[in-house]
């Protein structure tokens, strides 16, 4: 799933199709009685109680605005306790507020009690096949059977003549990957017209490619992870797939180099 937001839309549906067909139900996207059932069996409580730590505090700092700051620290981690809070749960910054109405996020302290949702994935298994819809913007990894193991909405390549169809392979599976800044990926930054020359930029969730990168046996394409991760499948990339992080971390988790990528239309 992307970001849990509590309101059903688009990306609600998609999931709610890929969880019919994963449990043999028919594919209507809407969450029916044998949905809802098969939902509840066994799950638990959607929400759970954590607790604030000074180490989750200690490790907020902002992100500098512009590519050549970014380069010149050690990480790029959470700037904000409601950013760090809202990713580890997967879920949207505003069902985090709303579930803790009483809570000061400007001034927060070890020991906060939030109560936020249980979104734990299960231990990765191995996928036999990725697959990408270029046309629906998901994601979905296969065993060696052709069962659904799991299901993300993906951000995809703005323009479509640079979007890639057919087979390719996993080339590298890389956790916390640096970035190469490139200008002439981005001729329509002035920054990087003044800037000239290729820069690195170090790992962490705010990292333009997030805490996983998955390089594909095309150059310059692959899977990754996004610090913005409520835009992904409402905005395009500038050519590879985009997951919000805790997807990709687990997709990278899933795949080994040669797992075949299915890429359609």
């Amino acid at each position: 799933m992307g970001p849990i937001d509590g309101v059903g839309g688009a990306q609600t549906a998609s999931a709610l199709r890929a969880f019919q067909m994963q449990h043999g139900l028919e594919q209507t996207g809407r969450p029916d009685p044998d949905t809802v059932r098969e939902l509840e069996t066994g799950r638990g409580e959607p929400f759970t109680l954590i607790t604030i730590t000074a180490a989750d505090l200690a490790g907020l700092a902002p992100v500098p605005i512009t590519w050549l700051g970014r380069s010149r620290v050690r990480t790029l981690g959470f700037e904000t306790l409601l950013e760090l809070v809202a990713e580890r749960h997967h879920a949207q910054p505003s069902l985090v507020r709303r579930l803790n109405p009483a809570v000061d996020w400007d001034h927060p302290a070890a020991g906060l009690e939030l109560f936020v949702p249980r979104a734990a994935y299960p231990p990765a298994r191995h996928a036999a096949l990725v697959r990408v819809s270029l046309g629906q913007r998901w994601i979905r990894a296969f065993d060696a059977q052709g069962n659904l193991l799991a299901h993300f909405p993906c951000s995809i390549g703005r323009i479509a003549e640079k979007r890639p169809v057919g087979e390719l392979h996993v080339a590298v599976a890389v956790k916390d990957p640096d970035y190469t800044f490139d200008p002439a990926v981005f001729p329509e930054s002035a920054e990087a017209k003044e800037i000239g020359r290729k820069l690195r930029i170090p790992p962490g969730p705010n990292n333009p490619v997030g805490v996983a990168w998955i390089g594909l046996d095309k150059p310059g394409f692959g899977i990754h992870g996004t610090p913005a991760p409520e835009q992904v499948g409402r905005t395009e990339s500038h050519g590879c797939f985009r997951l919000a992080n805790w997807n990709a971390a687990y997709l990278r988790q899933m795949v080994t180099v040669g797992t075949p990528v299915w890429i359609e239309p």
